[in-house]
């Protein structure tokens, strides 16, 4: 069996209604690969209706380092994705990585 490096972490938050992404998932997901040396996201998915989307999201995440605060990411968001399911993005991107945080600490405790 191979030895894994990495962790997978979800976060989600209700989609803002009379949106595409409300019509077709209802929330907004997100998923992550962290890296668990240096806490860096390796890999990214979100529920986003347009695949230009999300790859652009992928290029917002790949290489951050989360030990760095989930602010700055909220903070580049805020400034390139200008779209009404902003918040959503924001909420379920905070609950990943809480979700990935509290995780860490249960595993070295």
């Amino acid at each position: 069996m191979q030895t894994l490096e990495t962790v997978i972490v979800t976060g989600y938050a209700k989609a803002p209604q009379g949106t595409s992404m409300y019509e077709m998932y209802k929330h907004a997901g997100i998923v992550l690969e962290v890296e668990l040396k240096e806490h860096k996201i390796i890999g990214a998915e979100f529920t986003f209706v347009t695949e230009l989307t999300k790859n652009y999201f992928q290029k917002l995440l790949i290489g951050y380092c989360l030990q760095d605060g989930v602010e700055p990411l909220i903070e580049r968001i805020q400034s390139f994705y200008f779209a009404p399911s902003q918040q959503a993005i924001i909420v379920a991107l905070q609950a990943a990585v809480q979700r990935y945080w509290d995780n860490i600490k249960q595993k070295n405790t």
